[in-house]
């Protein structure tokens, strides 16, 4: 357990800009120590300004070197950066390879640039709740950008969009059946659309599929329409249009207020999401559960009035069980 008195050390030199200290730090968020918890409360007030970006898209699409591509140029206009980059959890290790911190070795020396790679945990969205947590530590660091690189994307894998302003889909041309690129969730969360590795041949055929696509799913009613652009990340082509891209959702966000309407929206989800968090963990410390979950196997006791028992019990009053 970390004393108040290196608790208020370790924040001061987090203050002074030590890259070490916030490394420190989002390591005890991710082991969810008590002390970890204390700190991002403080930090949590000064946090909110930076810009968060979520890269998403299949495994072997290029989003580590997209990101790392454009890392770089937000470096050369003086900006402070920060990386979330989150790898696939071994469900039998509980470990992950963390590869992203080896592919963006050399901006890892950039005093300017934190880079940080973490696994899913099982978190079947894509992100984990140590991811999150780290990019208000980033944040409330000082990043003019943030940027959050998830897992290979799937339908479930979605949780990029709740925490991101703007969302960069990346696909590669070659991976089989089209109608991947359509399925529910996944097109949906995309406010720019990038083709990488387009220097195959069947680029172009995956730059009309998914230009179609969107244009017979647009629903929205904020006037973005989303840009499908076409990149070989490896050799920095076409990414600076990706940045423009990037900014040119920011300032349409901007000017028409959605970004302060969407932000109040995910972090409305946010709090409802730490309150299923903190009930989970009540209930997985095995608070009064086993006696209620022996009835349920017994067959005394049905699952929904032993979830309404169990709520209950956590909360110290009574609550009638009804059918949902």
């Amino acid at each position: 357990m970390m004393g108040s008195h290196a608790l208020e050390q370790l924040l001061q030199e987090f203050y002074r800009g030590s890259k070490m200290a916030a490394a420190r730090i989002i390591s005890l968020v991710e082991r969810n120590d008590p002390a970890g918890r204390e700190i991002l409360k403080q930090l949590y007030s000064k946090s909110g300004q930076g810009y968060i970006i979520g890269i998403t898209g299949p495994a072997g699409s290029g989003k580590s070197t997209l990101t790392d591509s454009l890392v770089k140029l937000l470096r050369q206009q003086n900006r402070r950066v920060g990386v979330v980059a989150v790898d696939p959890t071994s469900p039998f290790t509980g470990g992950a390879l963390l590869g992203d911190r080896v592919r963006m070795g050399e901006l890892s020396l950039d005093s300017e640039v934190f880079i940080r790679s973490m696994g899913t945990r099982g978190n079947l969205g894509g992100l984990s709740w140590a991811a999150r947590d780290a990019l208000v530590v980033l944040d409330a660091f000082g990043c003019d950008y943030l940027f959050v690189e998830t897992v290979g994307a799937g339908q479930s894998q979605v949780d990029v969009a709740r925490v991101a302003d703007t969302v960069i889909m990346v696909d590669v041309p070659g991976l089989g059946d089209d109608i991947q690129a359509a399925k529910a969730g996944i097109m949906e969360i995309g406010d720019i659309f990038v083709v990488n590795k387009a220097d195959r041949g069947d680029a172009d055929k995956l730059v009309r599929y998914l230009q179609s696509t969107l244009e017979l799913g647009q629903q929205n009613d904020d006037e973005w329409q989303p840009p499908v652009l076409k990149t070989i990340a490896w050799q920095g082509t076409g990414v600076e249009d990706v940045l423009k891209g990037i900014m040119a959702h920011r300032r349409h966000l901007e000017q028409s207020g959605l970004i302060v309407s969407r932000r109040k929206q995910r972090l409305k989800e946010e709090v409802i999401l730490q309150v299923e968090r903190l009930v989970q963990m009540r209930l997985s410390e095995g608070f009064q559960s086993e006696e209620v979950l022996s009835r349920v196997y017994c067959r005394e006791l049905d699952p929904w009035t032993a979830a309404k028992t169990m709520i209950n019990s956590l909360s110290g009053k009574k609550c009638e069980a009804r059918n949902p």
